[in-house]
C-alpha cells in the first residue's frame, strides 16, 4: 500500500542522522572488517587523509597511530586544527580549510565531508587540537556533542589527535584486520617520502617512494630493474613480470586510487604509444602492456574523484586553469622513451617480452574463439551458472553486493542456489576437481572446460576490470577433498589472475562444522570449542549433528550462512609472499620436501562422532 504523499512526508534530517541513515554515501560500504574497503577502513583513512594533508603543506614529520582492540587514535604533528573552530570542523557540513588553495593545496580531501562521517559513525568519538601552548578538546557520540573543554595550556607540540570507536549499532560485529591498516599505512609512507608512520609500535618510512613500493610488493623476480622516473607532480615505477595479467597501483595526492580513473587510462595509452614510437612498431596494446607491473602517482590542485570514498578520479586537468592530465602524462612519458634510449639492454628485454606475448596471445586465439562459443552454449543448456539478477560495477551503488559461489557437486549446489539471494547472488557449480593448473600456459584456461566456463562466467578473459561479481566465494566442503579443491582453485586464480586476490575479490565460505540443539535452541557451532560450550549450555543431552559436506544442510538452515551473518575469510597475499615460490612448493613436483612440511606441521584435532 502506497501512503500519502504530503507535506508530513517531508523530513528534515541532522547532519549526523543524515551520515548514519545513509553511510555507504559517505564511506561506500560498511562490512565487518574482512574486506579491506569496508567503512572501518575508510574511517580510519579519512582521518589519516588530514594528516597527510599538514605533512604535504610542510608541517609534522610524523605521524603515531595506535589500535587498542576498536579504538583507533591518530596524532599528527602539522599546525593543528584553528581552536576556535574545532567543534565546527568535526560536526558542520561543508566547513573546512581546503576550500582555500592558498592553505591546502593538491590536497585530497576537499569536501569537507570525511572527518564529520567518522564523528557520526562512531560511537565515541574525541578529537583535540594543540596549537602555541594552548589544548582544546570536543568529545561526541554518534556525531552529538557531549562536552567541549575551555583553552588549558599544554607543554604538547603542535598537531591534532583524533580518537575514535566505530559504532557497532552501525557496523555490527566487527574487527580491524591489522594487515590491510599497514598495507594502508605503507602506501601512505611510498607516496610522502620523509614522513614517519609509527603504528602500534612498527614504523613505516619510505627514501625513494614508488621505487620502494614496488621493489617490496613484488612477489617474484622483476624481468628487467625497475625504471622509476619522477618530476614535481608525478611518478613512475615500472617492471615487467610473469603474470599475464596487467597490475596498477594508482594514486592521486597521495591517496589511493584503487579503481584507477583518468589518470590511469592516460598512463595506459601514452605507456603503448611511447613503446611504438621507441620500437617504430605497431605492436598490440595488449602484447605491449601484458605482464606489466606498474605504480604511478599524480598531484593535482583540486581534484574530483567519482566517489566519496575517493577510489577513482574523475579530474581531467591537472588544476582548474591548466594543461589537461592527458597531455601532462603524454609528456611525461618522453622520459621513459629517454631511459630506453640510454639502456639498450633494458630496452633488450622488454622488446623481447613483447614478441613472446604477441606470439603466446596469436597461438591461442582460435582456440579462444571456439572457447568463448563452447561456454556460452555449455553454460546455457547445462545450467553450470545460476546467475543473479544484479552485477558488479564501478559505478552502480549496488556494486557491494554481488556474490558468486564456487561449489562442487549437484547436492551442495542444489542447497546454495535454494537459499541463496537471486538479486545479488549467482552460484557456479563444478564437475568434480579441478585441473591443477601449476605451470601450465594461458591455453589450459580456454582448453579446460571447467576452467574456461568459469572465467567465462566471472567475466575476466580480458582481466578483472569488469569482473561480474564483487564477492568470488569458493565454498566447499570441509574435508579434505573440499580443502583439495580450494587450494586448486586457489592456485588457478595465482597463476592466471592473480588481481583477483590482490584486489580483495576472492573468500572462503565458513560454514558450521555442528549443530546443537533441543526443543528450545539451535546453536551452530564453527569448530570444537563452540560446540563443547554450546553442550554445555544446553545441558539435558542435545542433539549434535556433524554436518560433513554443505549438501547435508538443508536449504532453510543455509540461509541463516550465506545471508547478512555470512563469515567470508578473505584470501590475501602477505607483502613478502612471493607468488611462484607459493605455487612450486604447495603445487609443484617437489612432493618429498611437502610432505616432511606436512609432517613437521600436522596438527590431529580429535573428532567426536
Amino acid at each position: 500500500m502506497v501512503g500519502t504523499y504530503s507535506e508530513d512526508s517531508i523530513q528534515t534530517l541532522d547532519w549526523e542522522e543524515h551520515i548514519r541513515r545513509r553511510p555507504g554515501m559517505y564511506i561506500g560500504k560498511l562490512g565487518d572488517g574482512k574486506s579491506r574497503d569496508d567503512g572501518i577502513y575508510i574511517l580510519i583513512k579519512e582521518v589519516i587523509d588530514n594528516s597527510i594533508d599538514e605533512f604535504a603543506m610542510g608541517f609534522g614529520k610524523n605521524i603515531d597511530i595506535k589500535l587498542d582492540e576498536r579504538t583507533m587514535s591518530i596524532r599528527d604533528y602539522g599546525r593543528g586544527i584553528p581552536q576556535g573552530k574545532l567543534v565546527d570542523v568535526v560536526s558542520k557540513m561543508n566547513t573546512g580549510a581546503k576550500y582555500d588553495s592558498k592553505v591546502f593545496q593538491k590536497s585530497v580531501g576537499l569536501n569537507g565531508v570525511g572527518v564529520k562521517a567518522v564523528n557520526a559513525l562512531s560511537s565515541s568519538f574525541k578529537v583535540s587540537s594543540y596549537r602555541d601552548g594552548k589544548k582544546k578538546t570536543a568529545e561526541f557520540s554518534g556525531g552529538k556533542l557531549l562536552s567541549e573543554t575551555p583553552l588549558v595550556d599544554t607543554n604538547s607540540p603542535n598537531g591534532t589527535l583524533v580518537v575514535f570507536t566505530p559504532d557497532e549499532e552501525v557496523f555490527g560485529k566487527y574487527n580491524y584486520i591489522s594487515e590491510f591498516i599497514e598495507t594502508m599505512l605503507r602506501n601512505y609512507a611510498y607516496l610522502n617520502t620523509g614522513l614517519s608512520i609509527n603504528f602500534n609500535g612498527t614504523r613505516f618510512y619510505s627514501k625513494n617512494g614508488l621505487l620502494d613500493l614496488l621493489q617490496e610488493n613484488l612477489n617474484q623476480e622483476p624481468g628487467y630493474p625497475i625504471i622509476h622516473i619522477k618530476d614535481e607532480d608525478f611518478e613512475v615505477a615500472i617492471t615487467h613480470g610473469t603474470q599475464y595479467s596487467e597490475e596498477y597501483y594508482s594514486f592521486v595526492n597521495g591517496q589511493n586510487t584503487t579503481q584507477g580513473g583518468t589518470h590511469l587510462s592516460a598512463f595506459r595509452e601514452a605507456y603503448v604509444k611511447t613503446i611504438r614510437d621507441f620500437y617504430r612498431k605497431d605492436f598490440d596494446a595488449a602484447d605491449i602492456r601484458q605482464s606489466i607491473i606498474a605504480a604511478i602517482s599524480i598531484r593535482i590542485i583540486e581534484p574530483i574523484f567519482e566517489s566519496q570514498t575517493k577510489t577513482k578520479l574523475g579530474s581531467k586537468d591537472m588544476s582548474p586553469d591548466g594543461v589537461s592530465v592527458r597531455n601532462y602524462i603524454f609528456d611525461f612519458m618522453k622520459k621513459i622513451d629517454d631511459f630506453l634510449h640510454k639502456n639498450s639492454q633494458i630496452a633488450d628485454v622488454l622488446q623481447k617480452k613483447i614478441l613472446a606475448s604477441e606470439k603466446d596471445r596469436k597461438a591461442i586465439a582460435g582456440i579462444q574463439k571456439l572457447a568463448r562459443e563452447r561456454a556460452k552454449k555449455v553454460s546455457l543448456h547445462n545450467k553450470k551458472l545460476r546467475d543473479c539478477r544484479v552485477h558488479y560495477n564501478s559505478n552502480d551503488d549496488k556494486r557491494y553486493e554481488t556474490t558468486i559461489f564456487i561449489t562442487e557437486g549437484d547436492s551442495a549446489s542444489g542447497s546454495i542456489t535454494k537459499s541463496r539471494d537471486v538479486n545479488t547472488q549467482a552460484v557456479f557449480s563444478l564437475r568434480g576437481k579441478p585441473l591443477n593448473s601449476y605451470g601450465m600456459t594461458k591455453k589450459i584456461v580456454y582448453e579446460n572446460e571447467e576452467f574456461n566456463l568459469l572465467q567465462a562466467a566471472l567475466n575476466i578473459e580480458e582481466g578483472i576490470e569488469n569482473i561480474r561479481y564483487r564477492q568470488v566465494v569458493i565454498a566447499t566442503d570441509a574435508d579434505v577433498d573440499g580443502m583439495h579443491i580450494r587450494l586448486l582453485l586457489i592456485t588457478f586464480f595465482l597463476q592466471f589472475f592473480p588481481d583477483l586476490l590482490k584486489q580483495g575479490h576472492l573468500f572462503i565460505l565458513q560454514t558450521p562444522l555442528f549443530r546443537v540443539r533441543n526443543k528450545q535452541e539451535t546453536i551452530y557451532c564453527y569448530d570444537e570449542t563452540a560446540k563443547e560450550e554450546a553442550i554445555k549450555k544446553l545441558k539435558n543431552n542435545p542433539e549434535i549433528t556433524r554436518f560433513k559436506g554443505l549438501g547435508e544442510i538443508s536449504p532453510d538452515e543455509f540461509k541463516n550462512f550465506i545471508g547478512k551473518e555470512m563469515r567470508l575469510d578473505p584470501v590475501t597475499l602477505a607483502k613478502a609472499d612471493h607468488i611462484s615460490g607459493l605455487l612450486e612448493f604447495f603445487m609443484g613436483k617437489n612432493t618429498p620436501d611437502r610432505q616432511d612440511f606436512i609432517i613437521n606441521n600436522l596438527r590431529i584435532e580429535e573428532e567426536v562422532i
